[in-house]
Parts: structure tokens; sequence; C-alpha cells
């Protein structure tokens, strides 16, 4: 059987649909298995559905949880003395949160398999990193969960960690222009969430009619805008306002979530966002969870082979997407590349960026 690591030892966009298609159904038929056999609460609902996996054809048949069900069960494969951490979503004040058990190997898999997909976009060599946040964001339990984790997670790409804000979340110009004064001429690297960009670096910059030269940069973030929507803008136009206030141009948005954590999608130079061959997306009609055809929106549901310490291998989310095509995006990257529509309606605030603005 395919492993993990025999997928890490290729190109991570590499995968054509049927090649795909085998490798995945097989691994994720045998994590399946897996968590039935270790977590009685997984077993209870696969035998509800009265799943047979020898019945299983494609991995697209293998059931789903709604990803709101780690907020409202304790769902592992491993015992007690076996976790190493437990990962736990964003949520404002008085709710629930998702709790991720984890091993200590899939903490290292996690951690490759995010390299393996970053890298493809950013290069091998780490880059100088300037984060567009607070340096606090890491001492603050509350916001740890998801911002935090956020940050130590990207912070593996990088050299001389540099924040941009301070503990005000105000601009830090002294501190940036010394990071800048030190990589001059040298490529850079920014990370941050899409509205602590928007609200405290991008509004900023205009508001002091400020400009900085980060044309030597190449910006990852994500996040979202969800309930935000008042403040949201197009990926195309996010990008675009960047470029005018400090000559920003390669930008790449992600997606992902603390219930997949480390098989990120990142967004390709055509504003496609793209699965690699550690996960794949697929598109549920919300009437009745078959599976779309491209170009038609619905549900995202994201399919991934790192989880074995808990049963998140498949889950349906509560976010809307369309399908725009496989094999074929212009970058050249094969495999699915779809766009995300927001979040569903009446669905929790739950993005890491969102928690934080909901005070706002």
């Amino acid at each position: 059987m395919t492993s993990f690591f025999d997928l890490l030892q290729i190109p991570p966009y590499s995968l054509d649909h049927f090649t795909k298609s085998v490798v995945l159904t097989e691994i994720l038929k045998h994590l399946t298995q897996k968590h039935i056999d270790a977590c009685p609460a997984y077993a209870d609902m696969m035998h509800a559905v009265k799943l047979d996996l020898n019945r299983v054809r494609t991995y697209e048949e293998l059931p789903f949880l709604p990803v709101s069900l780690f907020k409202d069960l304790t769902l592992k494969t491993i015992p007690d003395d076996k976790v190493f951490k437990t990962l736990t979503s964003s949520g404002t004040t008085g709710q629930k949160v998702s709790k991720i058990y984890l091993d200590k190997e899939g903490v290292v898999n996690q951690q490759k398999c995010l390299v393996k997909i970053v890298s493809e976009f950013t290069g091998s060599k780490r880059l100088p990193l300037l984060i567009i946040d607070s340096p606090s964001v890491i001492k603050n339990r509350a916001m740890f969960s998801a911002r935090g984790a956020g940050i130590l997670g990207f912070s593996i790409f990088g050299t001389d960690l540099t924040y941009a804000l301070n503990d005000n979340m105000e601009l830090n110009f002294p501190v940036i222009e010394s990071f800048l004064q030190r990589h001059r001429n040298q490529k850079i690297m920014l990370f941050g969430f899409t509205f602590m960009i928007w609200q405290h670096f991008y509004k900023e910059l205009v508001k002091l009619k400020k400009k900085i030269d980060l044309s030597q940069g190449i910006l990852i973030h994500g996040g979202g805008w969800k309930k935000l929507i008042s403040e949201a803008v197009s990926s195309t136009e996010f990008k675009k306002r960047l470029t005018d206030v400090c000559g920003l141009y390669d930008v790449h948005d992600y997606y992902g979530m603390v219930e997949q954590t480390g098989c990120v999608y990142m967004q390709c130079e055509h504003g496609h966002m793209h699965a690699s061959v550690f996960s794949d997306v697929i598109i549920r009609s919300p009437m009745d969870f078959s599976v779309c055809c491209k170009g038609k929106k619905g549900i995202i549901q994201v399919v991934s082979v790192l989880p074995k310490s808990y049963p998140g291998h498949s889950i349906l989310t509560e976010d809307e997407g369309i399908l725009l095509g496989e094999d074929d995006c212009p970058c050249g990257r094969k495999g699915k590349y779809f766009q995300i529509l927001g979040r569903l309606k009446n669905a929790e605030i739950r993005g890491c960026s969102d928690t934080y603005a909901a005070g706002f």
C-alpha cells in the first residue's frame, strides 16, 4: 500500500486524477478501518450508516463527519498517555471549540506535509520572515489555539522572525524598517491572517500615507473573512491594494483548518486553490450530499491522509465552494483546483482572524 512517506518522495502536485484516486482510496479505506477499530464513538457512527468497506470503490463513497462533531464529541484513536498535543479551533467566548488529539508522529507528519506543500511556492530555502501580527499572540493562551499555532507552524519557513505590529496592534515602523534594512535586496517572506493584514497593515499604511518597499516579498495569508463580509474584498483586489501600498505582488492565500492541520490548500498564481497529493476536496450538494459536477457550488468536503490519531480523514466543512477543474490549471499543477465562496449561512464564526475581529 502507498504510504504517507511514499507521497513525501514525489512533488506535491504530480498525481493525475486516476493515479491519485487509486492512492487516496487505498489509504483512506485503511484509515477508516483503523479508526473503527480504535475509536468506539466513530465505530458506532460507521455501524449506524451500515458501512461495508468491501463495497467502497472510491474515497468519495466513504462517510464523512460534520466538522462540528469535533466540538461535541471526544474523537481519538490513541490512548490518553499517547496524546502529545491537543489542538483547539478558534471560537469566540462561550463557543465550543474542536479538540484534535495528536501523538508525536502526527505532529511530525503535519510539519513534513506543510513543508512539502508550502515550499512549492516559497522555495526550499528559508527566508527572512516578517509576521504581520503582534508578538503577544504566542504568549496569550486565549488566542494561541489558532493564530499562535498558525504563526508557529509557518515560522519553520523563516529566519530572523520579526513582528510587524507591537502589543497594541499598531505598525511598528522602526522594527519593520530595521528588518528591511538588514535584508535589503533579498527575497523575504511575510505571513499573516487575512483580516489582520487588511485591518492593521494595509489600512494603516493608507491612513498614514506611508509606503514601504516589499517588492522582494512573498506573502502567505489565510484565515478568511467569513462574518466580516463588510470588510471583505476579492482575492484579486486584496493583492492589487497591497501592490499599490508596498509593491507586494507575490501573494498566496491558503485554505486550511485545525481539524486537518498540515494539509493546506495553496492558491496558485492564477488565483486557484489547489489540492496536493496528501489531500483532496469534494464539493457536495446541500440538498442530498451528492457529489457536485464542475462549476456547481456546494459544501466543501476535505479528505486527508494525515489524521491517524483521530478520525478526521474525511470531514464535511461549513464552507461553500466550487470545483473549477482538475489536472488542467494553467499553472501546470495537477489535481483538483477550486474556489472558496465563503461560510454557509448560519455557520458559526470560526476563522482564526475572525475570532479576534469579532471584538470590533
